[in-house]
């Protein structure tokens, strides 16, 4: 019998657990779940008898350890920060460990000491990053092999809400941790056009936008993420003219969002008083005092163009941003960037019936025999409900068949290890595709 650990029962899990409790006895898998909230556990594992709850006390080091002790696998979708921290037990103790997430400097500064005592730390098996390094990666490969010169390389990914579901003016809901949308893009935006490398400050990210489309889909519009450039010599692009991985958002959220960060909304440094604080007096502790009415000194003062004001108004008008809808929270004072969260959270909410929506492209320019050509891959995945969710699929699907395969011996890798290669790529692809995550490509 093999052990699996999971830590962390939270909106990405449902798929992963569903797939390891499904291939559980076939496989020979002892499956544990262990989470802060052992009632979030078993909630999740109530249709699976065979798993077993756990409660994960991190900060308790002797039982963490002797829990991952017992285990041949560690797949660890706590918080990033926490990481590390299960990392290093894991080297201690000789376990193979899997995340989603970004491999940061310190996980990458462990590799040679993972290798040497012949482990793998995969990072970076969830959706993106995950899917996209793989699906882009079987494309690159295949025109290197064909002789082709990638020129350019631009990938945007999506966690939306499906077309049945998508029933707010903002096209939005949350579907993964709302911390990191209200968050998202602070920092400076680095990537290369042309030749050059471009910088985007987080003050002008939502302005730069760029627009796609997906065949049976609305249009959409896509921002930088934080830093492309780290992935050019990951990819094999050292060459490159253009590259750019960005998120993608349907069309009008951008502007929108943007009046956020303009006024300071989305700050996560300062703290306001949140005693008798209404969603109005929130808003106009940003705008100058004028005796006008609000939404007018709303417009004025972020120089809101004529043909998008009634769009803009009507977005922070489904927040209820102009009303005086008390705010409650727990501590006496929050960020802005928190209080903005709680006002979404109530508004932003998905509903049982709700499905979600992931959308992925890669736009591949190559030359090949004096011509060039493009390659255009999408995906679309729609979720089932609001706990199988697309989200939760394209997350948890890549780290429950990676796990799988290290299980069976059938991935050689060691140390710390981002899934780039073709050992990873055609097995994994191949079964999500069996599980209906397939992209769809064409070329001209």
């Amino acid at each position: 019998m093999k052990n699996i650990l999971l830590l962390g029962a939270g909106r990405s899990a449902s798929s992963l657990i569903r797939y390891l409790a499904e291939n559980a006895t076939q496989n020979e898998w002892n499956v544990s779940i262990a989470d802060a909230q052992q009632e979030l556990v078993l909630s999740k594992i109530k249709p699976y008898p065979q798993l077993k709850s756990l409660v994960l006390d991190i900060n308790h080091s002797e039982n963490t350890q002797k829990l991952i002790t017992e285990q041949d696998i560690v797949i660890s979708l706590l918080p990033p920060a926490l990481h590390i921290q299960i990392a290093r037990w894991c080297l201690e103790l000789g376990k193979n460990l899997l995340t989603a997430s970004y491999v940061s400097p310190e996980m990458r500064a462990m590799h040679q000491a993972v290798k040497e005592k012949g482990l793998l730390f995969l990072n970076e098996i969830g959706l993106d990053p995950g899917i996209d390094h793989l699906s882009a990666m079987k494309i690159l490969d295949h025109v290197r092999l064909q002789g082709g010169k990638i020129l350019s390389f631009k990938s945007f990914t999506g966690g939306l809400i499906a077309p049945e579901s998508d029933n707010n003016p903002w096209n939005y809901k949350f579907t993964w941790n709302p911390q990191n949308v209200v968050l998202a893009g602070q920092g400076v935006a680095k990537y290369l056009e042309e030749g050059q490398i471009k910088y985007i400050p987080y003050q002008q990210l939502f302005r730069r936008i760029e627009t796609f489309e997906i065949e049976n889909f609305a249009k959409f519009e896509g921002y930088a993420n934080r830093d492309s450039l780290s992935y050019q010599q990951i990819y094999g692009l050292e060459n490159i003219r253009t590259l750019l991985r960005g998120t993608l958002r349907k069309q009008g959220y951008c502007s929108a969002w943007d009046c956020f960060v303009q006024l300071g909304m989305t700050d996560n440094t300062t703290l306001l008083p949140t005693e008798n604080l209404t969603h109005r007096k929130f808003l106009e502790t940003f705008l100058p005092a004028k005796k006008a009415p609000l939404k007018e000194i709303f417009i004025e003062t972020l120089a809101i163009k004529p043909e998008m004001q009634a769009d803009i108004l009507h977005k922070f008008e489904f927040l209820e941003l102009f009303e005086e809808k008390p705010i409650h929270l727990p501590q006496a004072e929050a960020t802005p960037a928190q209080i903005l969260q709680h006002i979404l959270e109530q508004k932003w909410v998905l509903a049982p019936e709700d499905k979600d929506m992931i959308v992925m492209q890669h736009i591949i320019d190559y030359e090949l025999d004096s011509q060039t050509k493009r390659i255009t891959s999408e995906l679309v995945v729609i979720g089932e409900d609001n706990l199988h969710t697309a989200m939760a699929k394209t997350v948890g699907l890549p780290l429950a068949i990676a796990c799988k395969l290290v299980l069976e011996g059938k991935i050689q890798a060691k140390g710390v290890v981002v899934p780039v290669s073709k050992e990873f790529y055609e097995p994994i692809l191949a079964e999500l595709e069996q599980l209906g995550i397939t992209f769809r490509e064409h070329e001209k």
